[in-house]
């Protein structure tokens, strides 16, 4: 369960990186409605389902295991749930906002689209901080 969830987060992290270095900056310059809609076309396949669901079983199995890896687990599973919550409470909803801003004064959309590219550093800080904590754990032998 743990290398699973390990391998997700370094996906996660990497496209996340990608994403917000060289995808969504090209979006400034377009309208909303012409932005693809990496939610469902990548995120929902890579972290919106499957991360979340990791998290939440390895959630379990970190609280099960006994042992030296268990404090590593527990650390990158807390982490990676605070993640999870900054992006159900704040990223997608925002996205979602955004994609059907039609109404929306475009430097509304250009100040939000930024604001969100600048939290995102946080949310990538995150998912690597989980990512390198689920690598220590998967380095101490049990």
């Amino acid at each position: 369960m743990l290398w699973l969830f390990v391998v997700n987060l370094g996906i996660a992290f990497g496209a996340g990186v990608y994403e917000a270095r060289v995808v969504i900056p090209q979006w400034l310059d377009l309208p909303p409605k012409e932005w693809p809609n990496t939610g469902v076309l990548f995120w929902v396949y890579v972290t919106t389902v499957p991360l979340t669901v990791l998290t939440i079983l390895n959630a379990v199995a970190a609280w099960l295991t006994q042992g030296p890896r268990r404090s590593w687990h527990l650390a990158a599973v807390s982490v990676v749930i605070a993640e999870r919550l900054a992006t159900f409470s704040y990223f997608i909803p925002t996205m979602v906002r955004l994609m059907g801003s039609e109404g929306m004064a475009e430097a509304d959309v250009r100040a939000t689209l930024s604001q969100w590219l600048l939290m995102t550093h946080g949310r990538h800080l995150l998912t690597l901080t989980g990512w390198l904590f689920g690598l220590k754990a998967l380095s101490i032998s049990e």
